[in-house]
């Protein structure tokens, strides 16, 4: 589909996802949510895409919020169903997708943009960024499932300040805190995304999907164990293990295809 907020394009089995309203510091309006569910849906279901790049055009923000002014006069059923359909569509569905996505923060990440940061299953920010959840200085908080993700990712403690507090932390704070992964100059922060997906797409495509939904099944499934292990038991009746095995003991790279 012809997107009207996002920019899409796959090179090398990589799907590069770019939020292309740069005016408005790539804010998160309706439209734009509607087309980040699409092309999730689309990076899911495509073969060819094997991982998947989400950044903000321009170099001051990567996502710096949700669109106030389209919720300003919303009601609490109204607000419900805005937070439930968001985190549907965009926000679990790539914390649930088979293919890892990775946030290239280019500048602020917040609010909705942290959020949306926050359920790539990695995250690289450049030297510039800033990072922070400010709902609660609109009465509001996080509704994109930031409570929760934060929460995971740095714990209790520094969660609760960040929220409450609504004050943002600088690239550096937030790799010392676990909240991203690694700090890089603005320049080099694709190319970094592009390093991780390039090893990442020389192993098995169905054991990552399954590490990925393990991995997932830790901090969000009563039993995450049980994931594991099933996971682990279904790996044994796909080609690629039979290939990978047969690569090992042969002293060759595997040639992975997916089933």
């Amino acid at each position: 589909m012809e997107y009207q907020n996002l920019l899409s394009e796959i090179k090398e089995n990589i799907l590069y996802v770019t939020v292309n309203r740069e005016k408005a510091l790539n804010a998160l309006n309706r439209s734009t949510l509607d087309e980040l569910a699409a092309v999730i849906a689309f990076a899911d279901k495509t073969d060819e895409v094997r991982g998947v790049i989400i950044t903000g055009a321009g170099e001051k923000a990567f996502v710096a919020g949700a669109d106030i002014k389209e919720f300003s006069n919303y009601n609490a059923k109204e607000g419900e169903e805005l937070a439930k359909r968001g985190q549907d569509l965009v926000f679990n569905a790539i914390e649930n997708s088979s293919k890892p996505f990775i946030a290239a923060i280019n500048g602020f990440a917040l609010g909705g943009g942290l959020e949306l940061a926050m359920a790539c299953h990695m995250r690289i920010a450049s030297d510039n960024a800033k990072l922070g959840l400010p709902e609660v200085t609109l009465g509001l908080i996080p509704g994109y499932g930031g409570t929760q993700r934060l929460t995971q990712l740095v714990g209790k403690g520094k969660a609760i300040e960040m929220i409450t507090t609504a004050n943002m932390v600088t690239a550096e704070q937030a790799q010392v805190f676990g909240l991203v992964n690694y700090v890089v100059p603005l320049p080099d922060l694709i190319s970094k995304a592009e390093e991780i997906l390039n090893s990442i797409k020389q192993r098995a495509p169905l054991a990552i999907a399954s590490a990925l939904k393990s991995v997932i099944a830790s901090v969000n499934e009563v039993n995450g164990y049980q994931t594991e292990i099933n996971e682990f038991a279904k790996s044994f009746e796909t080609s690629d293990f039979k290939e990978g095995v047969n690569a090992f003991l042969e002293k060759r790279k595997p040639n992975f295809v997916g089933k």
